[in-house]
């Protein structure tokens, strides 16, 4: 066996430096501002912008893995019906970490080491949830309680079986002064539930002293589904304050008991609040971003409890009454619900600052709307769209499109605009459009089928967006997949229900029950498993928010961890989860299919960085720094999305500049 020659140490110098890298690591400015991240959205009002500034486009590039934690709660399928989603941002208050995993667990960490300071285990039942997840936490400084006494410092979760749970921020342990020793039973006055159809999966809202939740409704289930009732709490001792059961100016409800004898205080099959809401203590209201009326995809016996569907309403905090509302989409029959969080900001307008509200939908429509008021800062018209549903339904004549910023995802999609990897299976998406037929995104449901496009996944979605006020800019991720739905005659659908029930299989197929359709829906995909639409399948765009002109737009993600060979082919993929902002320029966002947290230039959308992860971003990252001798940080839960198929798993990340 033969040895390596020797070389001379001069060029074994060389080769060493070749090897290692000719550039030193970048010096850490450590005179810079520090800043927490305190809420869901950065701040009250869900603006996802830091002003820190220790990682600047010119030092991104170095961003490495700094610590790593492993939750331990993570499933695919085998525990719960679907598996689970880590979308959880955490918050950085003071000198801790809060984490919430998939399945009610709460985390307290240390930001500047990952190490684990306490737990505490909400033990939520899974049977029977489609949607297993967990967004976030909230906090509160109780100044009722006296320094260095016990739950001063509260940490607020709401859980997948409908509880509130107030704990000790500094020990993990429930707050026996908060409701029943620390736990709110918000199932209380809601009547019969199916196992997972009703529960909470947002942080709630904190403002002067109230605490303000919804909840998730399963709303393609019945037509008598759970209502969607927004109530506020004492944040201090949990006492109902208030509640606002979403039903038509002028229609009340009287309290009663249903089939099983529970008490039923609020109206069955209204609109619910599922997302995360925005306050503004000094005007003070609650910004509440709604979903659908029960069922979504039929609403002719909705009966006008659609009044507050898909919009976005603003609620006095001390009373719960509504100041205003304004709705997205009128008698919403496709899933376009408001999923985004309402984000506060100051509008440029020519008498000074307009106190503003900048919505996302599922449309990728976003409108800028007067918080103190709702009116539209810029024009929004009524547009005639198509209303040739079912015989049974009424569908509304007109809906209400923003002029600027305009519509953010394509509006149209014809045969000759099929995409395919060769002319075989372009030809068959081609055909499958033509026999589908799109007219809009507002395309009547029908039996024979129809082409959704945004699909019921979005446009955008709980994401929201990030503003820099430095830079005048909006930043919003969306998707653009197409969807091809079906409303299925009740007798077929239920004859499907019952046969796959029998071998012990899911028909695939929404009931709707009351309804004379139940539902079907996929993505539209080629015979290869390909969208039938062009690429980019999600995009990032800056927005210049003082115009409402588009700046830039990018594709955002690639096909690397979706083909079947690993190119990093920038296409473009679906995307949940969100941007975030900081005052050096720069954007990051975890979010697309393949498994990498990135950072992009916030006045160009060049992407300057990318860093792998060990499992799917569906999550919003934040950013923080501790104090004046510590780095920033970016954080993202890497815990993947069963829905979308993602890699799971259980980890939070954290990156910074070397050392």
């Amino acid at each position: 066996m033969s040895s390596l020659p020797r070389c001379p140490v001069s060029l074994c110098l060389l080769a060493t430096i070749a090897l290692s890298g000719c550039d030193d690591p970048p010096s850490i400015d450590r005179s810079g501002p520090v800043a927490e991240w305190r809420s869901y959205g950065g701040d009250a009002g869900g603006s996802r912008y830091s002003p820190l500034t220790q990682i600047t486009k010119e030092n991104v590039a170095s961003l490495e893995v700094a610590w790593v934690y492993h939750t331990g709660d993570v499933d695919d399928g085998r525990e719960t019906r679907l598996g689970t989603a880590f979308q959880d941002t955490p918050i950085l208050v003071e000198d801790t970490l809060y984490v919430c995993t998939p399945r009610n667990r709460v985390i307290a960490l240390d930001p500047d080491t990952g190490e684990e300071r306490w737990t505490f285990d909400a033990d939520v039942s899974t049977e029977g949830m489609y949607i297993v997840t967990c967004r976030g936490v909230s906090y509160w400084l109780d100044e009722q309680i006296a320094p260095g006494d016990a739950c001063r410092e509260k940490i607020y979760m709401g859980t997948l079986d409908a509880r509130m749970i107030a704990l000790d921020a500094k020990t993990g342990r429930p707050c026996a002064g908060f409701g029943d020793d620390g736990v709110i039973d918000l199932s209380q006055g809601i009547g019969n539930r199916y196992p997972g159809e009703y529960g909470v999966t947002s942080p709630p809202a904190l403002v002067n002293g109230m605490l303000v939740t919804g909840a998730l409704v399963l709303d393609n289930i019945r037509v008598d589904a759970p209502g969607g009732v927004v109530r506020g709490y004492d944040a201090h001792d949990g006492r109902l304050r208030w509640s606002w059961d979403p039903l038509p100016p002028g229609v009340s409800f009287v309290e009663t008991t249903d089939e099983s004898g529970e008490t039923v205080r609020y109206h069955r099959g209204t609109t619910n609040a599922w997302s995360v809401f925005s306050v503004d203590p000094g005007l003070g209201l609650v910004f509440v971003p709604t979903g659908n009326t029960a069922p979504d995809y039929y609403g002719a016996q909705r009966d006008g409890l659609d009044y507050y569907s898909s919009s976005v309403v603003a609620l006095e905090a001390s009373t719960g009454e509504v100041r205003w509302h304004f709705q997205t989409v009128h008698h919403d029959v496709w899933d376009y619900d408001v999923p985004a969080q309402p984000v506060l900001f100051d509008f440029p307008g020519p008498d000074g600052p307009i106190p503003a509200v900048a919505q996302a939908t599922k449309l990728s429509h976003l409108f800028f709307l007067d918080r103190r008021t709702g009116e539209p800062i810029f024009p929004v018209e009524e547009r005639a769209v198509p209303v040739r549903g079912v015989s049974s339904e009424v569908l509304s004549p007109t809906q209400p499109f923003p002029t600027r910023p305009p519509p953010l995802h394509p509006e149209t999609l014809t045969p000759d605009q099929a995409w395919g990897l060769t002319p075989w299976d372009r030809h068959q998406c081609a055909e499958k459009i033509a026999s589908l037929g799109y007219d809009g995104p507002f395309t009547p449901p029908s039996p024979e089928g129809w082409i959704q496009y945004p699909g019921y996944f979005g446009g955008t979605n709980w994401g929201s967006l990030a503003v820099d006020p430095e830079r005048k800019l909006m930043v919003v991720n969306s998707s653009r997949m197409a969807g091809e739905v079906y409303l299925v005659p009740r007798a077929e659908a239920d004859a499907k229900i019952a046969a796959a029930a029998a071998r012990g299989e899911d028909a695939m197929i929404e009931p709707q029950a009351g309804t004379p359709y139940a539902m079907r829906r996929t993505f539209l995909l080629s015979p290869w498993g390909l969208p039938c639409t062009r690429p980019p399948w999600g995009v990032l765009q800056g927005i210049d928010y003082t115009t409402g002109e588009v700046r830039w737009e990018v594709p955002l993600g690639t096909v690397e961890d979706l083909a079947p060979l690993p190119i990093p082919w920038k296409l473009g993929v679906p995307n949940q989860g969100g941007p975030i902002a900081t005052a050096s320029g720069l954007v990051f966002i975890g979010a697309t299919m393949d498994d990498y947290l990135r950072a992009f230039d916030t006045e160009t959308g060049e992407e300057l960085w990318k860093g792998r992860l060990p499992a799917g971003g569906q999550a919003t990252p934040l950013t923080y720094r501790t104090h004046r001798g510590a780095r920033q940080f970016v954080v993202i839960a890497a815990g993947g999305h069963a829905l979308m198929q993602t890699r799971l798993g259980d980890a939070v990340v954290a990156f910074a500049l070397p050392e």
